[in-house]
């Protein structure tokens, strides 16, 4: 009997892929590694295919090392970054390495449209601004810098849709990654033909759109042959990571909020009714009649990440010699300095930033550097300047009515108790942690299990299959280190805002 499913994540940096059973236990895993392309000042993209052949081959490693026969797999979900567009022509090439979501290379695309169309216009269609993060502008980008591409155009996919339409040749939009288009009615869950029109989007390049956990298709035979899977197997829409990831941690009611902890920070706040705000990021959640209120980071896991690799040799080296992780050194390094790093603050806007400043020229920046500094304050100020951004993004859902008290962590960030730690005490909420490292791919595979039949509903499987592991409570000892912290957080970028602009026209 099929009782199994398999999640497949695509991170910024890899992908991940895991087998559970219908108890939500994971039985197996494994990654592959990509890499992002930064070709120029604002570009961040990646080829799909690598994606694809990741996938693959995270597959054909998984089913090998664990022993699982594929013919136990009762269902797949597929969940994917945000923002992509994935150009594919008739015949389903790939035509041009896509930009991801922290590319602002159509920054002045966004300018002109918004100048044309009017900003209320499209926030009353799309219940979100228009940035160059999202997928519009750099669809229109193609048009204008890359026409022999876009001519040549059928369909522009997103990350998961992509690696659904690798296995099963079916060619969808999944609802969850609607808001990355601003000609999608965020009210209706549908398109807005007549916006498309007055952007400029030939309705042809537009998937159909279907719910996250309906069975879109079948893996094909080409695909079982490449991955392992056996041909027929069922596979579900998927859905934006983030929002996976929020279900996963069990949020699917009002009012519950994800903190995220992957490679970008923020949070997602569940509702059940329309409640968009422009300086914040406004989707459905992959779960039916759920929308999520988003503050979204390009600073949070991925800050840690560069910082490990430019400037984390010598960890790597004692790595073998102390059995303890690059990142692990690193942690114990910040648990050595006082909270507010004894003044060094950090603003984490390694790519731009989205929400809520929305600023892709915004710089990072470490401000207070002076001779008794050390690389233990650099790594805590990196970590409290995160739980800083995800402070304001909380204060600014709380101006716009959406008030929490209790926020689910997950991501690779949630499995460090300092950091955890620090998000609570800085944000002042109560921080739950279920099963972090698991999260996004548990909320494919749920998807998955919903769509095949294997869940009665969400509601069930939440309750019987998701624990918290620990739980931090804000300490206020340190509030008013914090505070000053955060103060400083939050001038250091209005009064650097105008030389980080002047700065990209020179």
């Amino acid at each position: 009997m099929s009782e199994l499913l398999l999640g497949i994540d695509i991170g910024t940096s890899s992908c991940k892929v895991a087998v559970f059973d219908k108890d939500g236990h994971a039985v197996s895993s494994a990654t592959k590694e990509y890499p992002v392309q930064y070709p120029h000042t604002g570009w961040a993209e990646q080829n799909p295919d690598d994606w694809w052949n990741g996938v693959a081959a995270a597959i054909r490693t998984l089913l090998e090392k664990s022993g699982v026969s594929a013919d136990r797999i009762a269902g797949i979900g597929v969940d994917g970054q945000s923002w992509s567009a994935v150009a594919l022509d008739g015949e389903g090439k790939v035509l041009c390495p896509t930009p991801i979501w922290m590319d602002t290379r159509a920054n002045e695309i966004c300018q002109e449209m918004t100048s044309r169309l009017g900003a209320d216009r499209i926030f009353s269609v799309a219940g979100n601004p228009l940035q160059p993060m999202y997928t519009t502008p750099k669809v229109l980008w193609y048009e204008r810098v890359l026409p022999e591409v876009y001519g040549r155009i059928d369909k522009i996919l997103q990350c998961n849709s992509f690696l659904v339409y690798r296995l099963t040749g079916a060619v969808t939009q999944d609802i969850s990654q609607g808001y990355g288009w601003h000609c999608f009615d965020m009210r209706r869950g549908c398109w807005d033909l007549e916006m498309a029109r007055e952007l400029g989007i030939p309705e042809h390049f537009l998937p159909e759109i279907v719910s996250c956990d309906k069975v879109v298709g079948h893996v094909t035979a080409e695909a079982a042959a490449k991955t392992g899977l056996l041909e027929g197997t069922p596979v579900v829409a998927g859905g934006l990571d983030a929002c996976c990831g929020t279900l996963g941690v069990g949020v699917s009611e009002p009012g519950e909020t994800q903190e995220q902890g992957g490679q970008a920070g923020g949070m997602s706040i569940c509702m059940d009714q329309y409640h968009a705000d422009p300086r914040l990021i406004l989707g459905y959640h992959v779960v039916p009649d759920r929308w999520l209120l988003q503050g979204g980071t390009t600073g949070g896991g991925g800050a840690m990440r560069w910082f490990e690799k430019e400037f984390g040799d010598g960890e790597r080296l004692m790595k073998e010699q102390l059995g303890i992780s690059s990142l692990d050194q690193m942690n114990q390094a910040a648990a050595a300095v006082p909270a507010g790093s004894e003044g060094l603050v950090f603003l984490p806007y390694l790519s731009g930033e989205r929400t809520p400043i929305w600023d892709p020229e915004a710089k990072g920046v470490f401000y207070g550097i002076d001779f008794t500094k050390k690389k233990g304050h650099f790594i805590r100020a990196l970590m409290e300047g995160v739980a800083y951004a995800l402070r304001h993004n909380l204060e600014v859902a709380k101006s716009a009515g959406a008030d929490v008290e209790v926020l689910k962590a997950m991501g690779g960030s949630a499995n460090s108790l300092l950091w955890t730690q620090i998000k609570a005490d800085i944000t002042g909420k109560k921080i739950e942690v279920p099963s972090s490292d698991t999260a996004t791919t548990w909320g494919a595979c749920m998807l998955a299990g919903v769509g095949v039949g294997l869940f009665p509903s969400y509601r069930e499987v939440i309750d019987r299959t998701i624990a918290t592991r620990r739980v931090h409570e804000p300490k206020r000892a340190d509030a008013e280190a914090y505070e000053k912290g955060y103060r400083t957080y939050r001038a250091l970028y209005e009064n650097l805002k105008d030389l980080m602009h002047d700065a990209q026209t020179d």
